[in-house]
Order: C-alpha cells, then sequence, then structure tokens
C-alpha cells in the first residue's frame, strides 16, 4: 500500500457521508453540471485563502494572481476585486484577464516568445509588459513607436540564486526567462531614454516550495538584487514584483508552507531595505497557493476488475484533465495526490486499490495502490488539491476525449 497526500482541512461529510464541495454534495454537484468528470472549485475556500494572506503580510505589499493557475472565467471574476492586480503568460490569458474586470494598468504580461500581436495587444491596452529579453525590448518599442504610444514596461530579471527546495526552479543559471542581471542596468537605462514608463522589476526565482525559512531568505536576496540593481540604473523602480514561491501539500508527509513566518521576515526585510527602494511598491505573485485547495476533481467510477491479484477502479476522468495528479507534470518520482471515494468520505478503508483513467496509456493512473473504503462502479472519487493546474495543464484532446466540466461553487 502507497499513502496518499493530505486532503486540504477544512472538507467535511453530509449525514450520509458524502463529501461537500462548499455546502453542496459532490453528488449533486455531477448531477448540476450533467455529467463527470467535474473540476468543483470552492469559492469560499478562494476568498478564505486571500483573507489568510492579507493577515500574514505587510500591508504594504500587493497581491498578484498567477491566473495560469487557474483561468476558468467565473473564477477570474469573483477572484478579481480581492486582489490588486492579474499576471499572464499569453495573449490569450490578457484577454481573460481584460475579460474578467480587472484594470489593464494592473495586468503585468511575462513569458518568453511574445508574439508581435500579443505585444501589441498589452501595448494597446495597457498592461505592463515583463521584458524577457533584449530583443524583445527592441520590438516592444518599435511597435510602440508606429502605435505612437507610450509603453508600458517592466524588466524580468534571471536572478543569481534559486528558492532552495522549490518543486521548479525560474531563476539561477542559464534560463530562457528573464534578462540576466548583469545585463539589466543598460537595458532599463535603454527603455527609459526611449521614452517608455518603465514600471519596474520582475524576479521570480522559482514557485512549489514549502519552506518559510527557504522562501524568506530569497525575498530577502530579491529585495537585495533589486536595491543593486537599482543604484547601478540610477534610478528607483516603481514596482517590484518579488515572485511567489509558496507552495502546496500534495504529497505523504508534506506540510503545508508557514504563511505567518513567510510575512514576519518579509516585513522585516522591508524595514530593512536600501533607500534607492524607498518609494518602490512591492508585489507578491501567487498562483496555486490561492486556488488549488479549493479545487476537487469529481470522476465516476465505470468498472472494477481485478488483474494478477491488484485491483483497479477504472474512472471516466485521467490524465487528459489531471495530468499533474498521474505523476506527468514535472514530478520525477510518481506520488499520490490526495484521494478519497467522495460518497463514503470519511469512512475507514477497507482495501487497496489503484485507481484509473479510461486512456489508453499505462501512464493513466489517479492514485497508485491506495487504501480506500470498498468504490464500486458508479461511485464518485474525489482528488484534491485540484484548483490548480488541471483543467487547461491537461492534454484534453488526447484519444478525442475533450474537456472536463468546470463550476464555481
Amino acid at each position: 500500500m502507497k499513502p496518499h497526500g493530505p486532503i486540504p482541512a477544512g472538507y467535511r461529510a453530509d449525514a450520509d457521508g458524502t463529501l461537500l464541495i462548499g455546502d453542496d454534495r459532490a453528488e449533486r454537484l455531477a448531477d448540476l453540471a450533467g455529467d463527470t468528470p467535474l473540476f468543483a472549485y470552492d469559492s469560499a475556500k478562494i476568498a478564505a485563502r486571500v483573507a489568510e494572506w492579507r493577515a500574514a503580510m505587510p500591508r504594504a505589499v500587493q497581491l498578484h494572481y498567477a491566473i495560469k493557475a487557474n483561468p476558468f472565467a467565473p473564477l477570474l471574476a469573483f477572484i478579481a476585486p480581492m486582489v490588486d492586480g492579474f499576471d499572464v503568460a499569453s495573449g490569450g490569458e490578457l484577454k481573460a484577464a481584460l475579460a474578467s474586470g480587472m484594470a489593464a494598468a494592473d495586468i503585468s504580461f511575462a513569458g518568453p516568445g511574445k508574439r508581435d500581436r500579443e505585444l501589441e495587444a498589452a501595448i494597446t491596452a495597457g498592461a505592463t509588459i515583463n521584458l524577457e529579453s533584449a530583443g524583445e525590448a527592441t520590438r516592444a518599442l518599435s511597435i510602440a513607436k508606429r502605435l505612437d504610444m507610450r509603453p508600458r514596461l517592466a524588466v524580468r530579471v534571471n536572478p543569481d540564486f534559486d528558492l532552495k527546495g522549490s518543486g521548479m526552479k525560474m531563476g539561477g543559471g542559464a534560463k530562457p526567462f528573464g534578462v540576466d542581471a548583469e545585463a539589466v542596468p543598460p537595458l532599463v537605462r535603454q527603455v527609459i531614454e526611449a521614452g517608455a514608463d518603465w514600471q519596474g522589476f520582475h524576479i521570480f526565482a522559482g514557485s512549489q516550495a514549502l519552506d518559510a525559512a527557504a522562501i524568506a531568505e530569497t525575498q530577502a536576496q530579491t529585495v537585495a538584487l533589486a536595491a543593486r540593481l537599482a543604484n547601478e540604473i540610477g534610478a528607483a523602480p516603481p514596482l517590484v514584483n518579488i515572485g511567489g514561491g509558496m507552495g502546496v501539500p500534495y504529497f505523504p508527509g508534506d506540510t503545508a508552507v508557514d504563511a505567518e513566518a513567510v510575512g514576519a521576515a518579509l516585513g522585516k526585510t522591508l524595514a530593512a531595505r536600501d533607500g534607492v527602494l524607498g518609494t518602490s511598491r512591492f508585489a507578491m505573485e501567487l498562483g496555486r497557493w490561492l486556488v488549488a485547495e479549493a479545487g476537487v476533481y469529481l470522476t465516476r467510477i465505470v468498472d472494477r476488475k481485478t488483474s494478477h491479484g491488484e485491483t483497479f477502479l477504472v474512472t471516466d476522468g485521467g490524465l487528459h484533465h489531471q495530468l499533474a495528479a498521474s505523476g506527468n507534470f514535472g514530478t520525477v518520482i510518481r506520488r499520490n495526490y490526495p484521494i478519497a471515494v467522495a460518497n463514503r468520505f470519511g469512512a475507514e478503508p477497507t482495501e487497496t486499490v489503484s485507481v484509473v483513467g479510461c486512456l489508453c496509456t499505462p501512464l493513466d493512473r489517479l492514485g497508485d495502490q491506495v487504501a480506500l473504503p470498498r468504490a464500486d462502479v458508479g461511485d464518485l472519487i474525489a482528488i484534491f488539491q485540484a484548483g490548480a493546474y488541471g483543467a487547461t495543464a491537461s492534454p484534453a484532446a488526447f484519444l478525442g476525449q475533450g474537456p472536463a466540466r468546470e463550476m464555481l461553487v
């Protein structure tokens, strides 16, 4: 038997033992959606996450949502009034952010390989472009000149350090992201001299870290780097986006990051910052930490079979919707996400089974040799931590299966 990850706090069952998502039974949500598989997102949990962050962090720090984590339109419209900005990574995400009601001035556009039409769309809308290279700066300035507009430009910095213990390192060494730190001052001076509206720095060292001390150390290094660059440039950055990094516990043994400890350390870092950053604003950019725990992926068992003594629960879902839970989204060694039988939630396990999807590939596993209550055809399987990098980070078109339903509860 292999253990599964920790089920997020706050999920409970009704009197019949069925999982509640918000105040609704999982079975009722599946009926309302018309079928499974279904991603259900609990809006109250998202609001509570934002409130938790606000209470833990220094008041001067802004909260930005990285919509790559979950761009579901009703979710974006819900979270937009609660946060201070959206961070996008494509022209499509830019359109989604604007449609949500977020002001263009509070949208920043990062990511390598922006096409000219995407740069033009961002400049025309009035969003901030986080420049990833000198070449991108040249193209953005040329487009702005043709449009006779003053572009809002920031520079994404590839720092000379990374976030220790992060699941995905975004800085340090050779990276496709950002401009190497030593090349930033001349590029910023070029942007300013060209008449652009320089918006500051975007410094993102890594993501999915659970160690508060490591996050705090990286944030201190980030603020120090921003000060060093500002002194070399001879101008204060209006905004320093210090990235995110705060992760969530997916696997057995994972523990939640201590947000209060991160906030306390950040407060001390900002209080002691170099005077050149005295007028600068700061922002933290978070994605999965805000929405992952609010999401549950519901998939129905369509077959129960035994092969060579191993019991398989075959579902109508799979990696085409929840690639990360299958272990195929950057995980070196496959481990089990939090999983339960939704209509027997909280019941004691009685058997060891493998939960698999409906695709013709052995990679399509949602739960590998996990202890669960007895489950049969028609029962619902719930995969937790499904609010981030699920529906839009998975190959929904594989084998013609099509996308899952989504619902904001």
